[in-house]
């Protein structure tokens, strides 16, 4: 233990504060080096044998989490919203950041945060981009809908983003711009674009042969799709790391923060640290999956007879969808009724 050394990185796009330091707080060395892969893996061959490397979780994290693999015997990614030793200095640069984080590193008090592997990660970031085309299609829609607005055209609003019935309705609009025309034209051209892709990538996500077996038990759970699977997967990584429920459903972001002093206690609104992700998908389930599970529906439906609105039914519901889908994820059984008759 006397010869670890221990590393605290300040990350940055392109440079990299770091410091090296003993047990006792020593420093070694300490100074700034290059994101460029070539200079940091120059750097990283003279980091002795026996260090342990941490570092902030920012945008530039994981693809140098996964680089200085081979040259620490471990790396700790830190969260940031708890540095708050950082946060609270008076004076803050790069080189005092580096060495907070080495000696919040070497008196073990660290808050460090989870790191997926490098194949989650992966898919995840597939999943995000899929997210990211679904939204703009949702804004062609948006933008097809509002052009025939402003020209009082009158339309089926089912039937809309059909494709056969889009084209006859351009053949029947009269008196309308032809500049109007190609820009229904290419809002139309830009949605189908939009849908072949994400399918693409959903088909892609759905036959991964590393989580396709949680996927399918997953959707064992009347109410959850494939979408609303996927998200929970990439995003949650290893469901063991959760020893209770209410510790993923605040990850997820359907409770709300608690403040307790002098032995008061108050509860705010839903508390804006979670995982923004995940967040919305299980709640836009939420909305749907008492239609297809009984249990789910019994749960909305006693909330609301105790007198609460349909927004803070639907969270309820999102909670026991949690806990129905980490049980699920974390015994790899096929999800079952119990304690209740299912209809036929």
């Amino acid at each position: 233990m006397n010869d670890m050394h221990y590393v605290g990185l300040d990350v940055h796009k392109k440079t990299i504060a770091f410091c090296i330091k003993l047990i006792d707080g020593k420093i070694v060395e300490q100074g700034t080096v290059s994101t460029n892969k070539n200079e940091l893996a120059a750097w990283a061959k003279t980091l002795p044998n026996s260090c342990i490397i941490a570092m902030e979780a920012t945008m530039f994290t994981g693809w140098i989490y996964d680089f200085l693999q081979p040259y620490a015997l471990e790396i700790k990614v830190a969260h940031p919203e708890m540095l708050k030793a950082i946060a609270a200095g008076k004076k803050k640069n790069d080189k005092l950041d580096a060495k907070r984080i080495a000696d919040l590193l070497r008196c073990d008090l660290l808050p460090e945060c989870y790191m997926a592997p490098t194949e989650i990660r992966e898919l995840r970031r597939i999943l995000r981009y899929r997210n990211l085309i679904m939204r703009q299609a949702i804004q062609m829609k948006n933008k097809i809908s509002g052009l025939l607005m402003e020209l009082g055209a009158e339309y089926d609003k089912k039937r809309l983003h059909g494709q056969k019935y889009f084209y006859e309705l351009l053949e029947n609009l009269h008196d309308v711009p032809q500049s109007v025309i190609n820009l229904l034209k290419l809002s139309r051209s830009n949605l189908e674009m939009f849908k072949d892709s994400q399918k693409k990538l959903l088909l892609f996500l759905q036959n991964n042969p590393i989580i396709q077996h949680r996927v399918e038990l997953l959707k064992t759970i009347p109410g959850i799709g494939e979408v609303t699977a996927l998200t929970w997967i990439l995003e949650i990584g290893d469901p063991h790391r959760f020893a209770k429920n209410r510790q993923a459903i605040s990850y997820c972001g359907l409770c709300s923060a608690q403040k307790e002093s002098a032995g008061k206690s108050s509860r705010g609104p839903i508390s804006k640290k979670r995982n923004k992700h995940l967040q919305h998908v299980i709640i836009e389930a939420a909305k749907l999956a008492p239609i297809w599970n009984e249990q789910l529906a019994l749960v909305r439906t006693k909330e609301i007879e105790r007198g609460s609105d349909f927004n803070t039914a639907t969270l309820e519901v999102a909670r026991k969808l949690v806990s129905y889908m980490l049980s699920v994820d974390k015994s790899g059984c096929p999800f079952e009724y119990r304690g209740l008759k299912k209809a036929a």
